[in-house]
């Protein structure tokens, strides 16, 4: 096979990056376009601080290529339990749009993000010593996801 490399019975680094960010990437969109915002959001009182609607689809696009690298790497390098905690932040990650945006489920939304925070700092704990650069590429989702729970809290507390 042209994706497999013969010598060491692995798939090959590029192949393997390119399947991370179409999943990571890919999903992220296809969940976000499926989950998109409408007139319940539109409805909801917002904190001050809300940001514009255009910038989430370009921020989230750009932390998706950051999560979907760290993952790459970590998967090339160390997959063990930080792969784990990688593949734990992901669904948490996939799971906040739907209980928010279509189950209008804020506190339950607030759960979900605030796990995910959590996991997206353990993520960074665990590669720190093993992989600075995957830890590294997810202090920008970190401080996103932070805003976006404080965000998200705001709107559950005005509403």
């Amino acid at each position: 096979m042209a994706d497999i490399d013969d010598t060491q019975g692995t798939m090959r680094p590029a192949i393997s990056l390119v399947l991370f960010l179409v999943l990571v990437v890919g999903g992220g969109l296809a969940i976000g376009a499926s989950n998109l915002p409408g007139g319940w959001y539109a409805g909801l009182a917002k904190p001050w601080f809300n940001p514009p609607n255009w910038i989430f689809a370009p921020a989230w696009t750009i932390l998706y290529v950051l999560i979907a690298i760290a993952g790459w790497r970590t998967f090339q390098r160390s997959p063990g339990r930080a792969m784990l905690i990688w593949w734990a932040q992901l669904a948490f990650n996939f799971s906040w749009s739907p209980v928010f945006f279509r189950a209008h489920l804020v506190l339950a939304a607030l759960c979900v993000i605030a796990a995910m925070f959590v996991l997206i700092m353990g993520f960074i704990a665990v590669q720190w010593r093993r992989d600075r650069v995957s830890a590294l590429l997810f202090v920008p989702y970190a401080m996103w996801v932070g805003f976006a729970a404080s965000l998200n809290a705001a709107i559950y507390i005005l509403n």
